[in-house]
């Protein structure tokens, strides 16, 4: 196959059309830091807390609908050993606004935080958050490396371009329109991305879904033609991983910057609220596509095709079934706009992910740590710096490994077992305290590793009820371990953090080995709270005066 030069020629003039708007948003966002009140680095990072609600849905959704996301729908639905069943994305993802838009915002913004670390760092110091911040930055690089893999994979199937240099070029893009200006340029850019995204795909569809090769697919939904029904089953063995995936979907993306960086970037609460409902009906749509081109792919006779056989499952090439069959199953330009609705996704998951490491490292490391005395101009600086290294590191993570899967496991279980019932605590349960998070984390840590993920090789050393080898022979745990994980990890930081507040608070030990200052926290905190209440009551005392005065004349 030679080079698609009529491809190429599309793909540059996508990826100028995306720098040009970054280079735009960016002289925007100087303009807006003239006008804004608030420090240069919080116009960077949040958009001055004033993004435009229209801008703030396209936004949120591009975040979530990256290459992940349409290729991860696309392959489950295909897999004969799943089916559109396990292509869980889009559902998992309405719960995680729904749950982020009712109890997750608001303490976030009510304390007017600039990052999710904020609260950890200001109840936990500095040393224990630092610790914490570690894998919410790992799981950025990971998500910055799966993005990248997945549109490496997509232009070298349809274009021929080498995978190496669609990963730089694409890699280069994002790290320059991020850097000119930061949240601004990520948002508006991720406008022109979500609509490219949104047109791309339902274009592709209607060619894809009357091409000659295929069998129609609500023949082959339940029935078996060319390969298992393409909406697959979920047996009663099998419940317990589809549940625990579920939650992993619904809940790890709850503990990741690039969500709160949205929520605080709003004006009001309520319009945080309006972003992430409609966001989540945003996600609903964008899935869809990606179902039926999978389910298009399970229906096709591949002999028939110039790709033959075996078939791309046989092949082990189910993970790019997509580009796969855009290139087989549409003429020549479909399958260029199609590479160009990937392109726009990993671009729009890419960005958000190195802004989103950039604000934890440059707000809460080195302003709060290394450089508290740091300028404006030197904090804009830092986190130049730092998207650039983040950018660098994703990058090169992505010839260690071409797998999309192996990338987005790691990093969402991260999330999902370590960061999620940290995040919970220190939101909604004032017990929580250093110890508590402490010996939470090294649970979380041990027991996810001891647990084993067949798909990097490592094998249980926990195994868990229903622990067996699946379809593919691998030793897989079909108990929802990953949630158990979770909630064990969240009863130990309960737990620990009551017994310690027991022990400290008592008297058991002497207050001088409390590293942590439970005792002195708590006492602080009961002294605002009798201010508090002082000062409420000497309001409602006004108050009843100046009603009696009113009465008496």
């Amino acid at each position: 196959m030679a080079l698609n030069i009529p491809g190429l020629v599309v793909m540059a003039l996508f990826y100028l059309l995306i720098l040009g708007t970054g280079i735009w948003a960016s002289l925007r966002s100087k303009k807006e830091e003239k006008k804004c009140t608030g420090d240069g680095m919080e116009i960077t990072l949040l958009a001055g807390r004033n993004i435009n609600l229209l801008v703030g849905i396209f936004t949120l959704t591009a975040t979530w609908v990256g290459g992940g996301f349409i290729l991860g729908i696309a392959e489950a639905t295909y897999n004969p050993t799943l089916g559109a069943v396990w292509a869980l994305m889009p559902v998992p993802y309405v719960l995680t606004f729904f749950l982020g838009g009712f109890f997750f915002a608001k303490p976030m913004r009510e304390n007017k935080y600039v990052t999710m670390m904020d609260p950890f760092q200001k109840k936990y110091g500095n040393v224990l958050a630092s610790a914490l911040i570690f894998p919410a930055l790992v799981a950025d690089v990971l998500w910055v490396a799966r993005t990248l893999v997945s549109l490496g994979g997509t232009m070298s199937v349809i274009l021929d371009l080498p995978y190496v240099y669609s990963i730089i070029i694409s890699s280069v893009v994002a790290i320059v329109y991020t850097l000119l200006g930061g949240l601004y340029s990520v948002a508006y850019t991720d406008v022109i991305q979500l609509i490219l995204i949104f047109i791309s795909l339902w274009v592709c569809v209607p060619f894809m879904m009357t091409n000659p090769h295929s069998v129609d697919i609500s023949l082959t939904a339940y029935n078996a033609t060319f390969q298992a029904p393409w909406v697959g089953t979920v047996e009663l063995d099998e419940a317990g991983k589809w549940f625990d995936d579920f939650m992993l979907l619904a809940l790890g993306g709850l503990a990741y910057q690039a969500f709160y960086q949205r929520i605080l970037s709003s004006s009001s609460y309520t319009q945080a609220q309006v972003t992430c409902f409609a966001s989540s009906a945003c996600c609903l749509v964008l899935g869809i596509p990606s179902v039926l081109i999978g389910a298009v792919a399970a229906s096709t006779d591949w002999n028939s095709t110039s790709y033959g056989l075996p078939t791309p499952y046989e092949r082990d090439q189910a993970g790019s079934i997509l580009p796969i069959a855009l290139q087989y199953l549409t003429p020549p330009y479909i399958s260029v706009i199609g590479i160009g609705a990937v392109a726009a996704a990993v671009m729009s998951s890419m960005d958000s992910a190195l802004l989103s490491s950039a604000s934890l490292f440059s707000s809460n490391i080195y302003k709060n740590i290394i450089r508290k005395q740091a300028s404006d101009c030197e904090m804009q600086w830092v986190i130049r710096i730092s998207v650039v290294v983040v950018g660098l590191a994703g990058t090169g993570l992505t010839f260690l490994d071409s797998s999309v899967l192996v990338f987005w496991l790691v990093g969402v279980d991260m999330s999902y077992t370590i960061m999620f019932p940290q995040l919970v605590c220190i939101l909604f349960f004032k017990v929580s305290n250093g110890y508590g998070a402490i010996v939470g984390y090294i649970m979380g840590l041990v027991m996810r590793v001891l647990s084993g993920e067949p798909l990097i090789g490592l094998p249980p050393a926990i195994q868990f009820p229903g622990c067996r080898l699946d379809k593919e022979g691998k030793l897989t745990q079909y108990f929802p371990f990953r949630t158990a994980i979770m909630l064990i990890s969240l009863m130990s930081i309960l737990l620990v953090s009551l017994l310690a507040s027991i022990i400290f608070n008592k008297g058991l030990l002497p207050e001088k080995w409390d590293v942590f200052n439970v005792k002195r926290r708590q006492r602080a905190a009961a002294k605002v709270a009798d201010v508090k209440r002082t000062n409420s009551g000497k309001e409602e005392a006004a108050v009843a005066k100046q009603l009696l005065d009113t009465t008496s004349c």
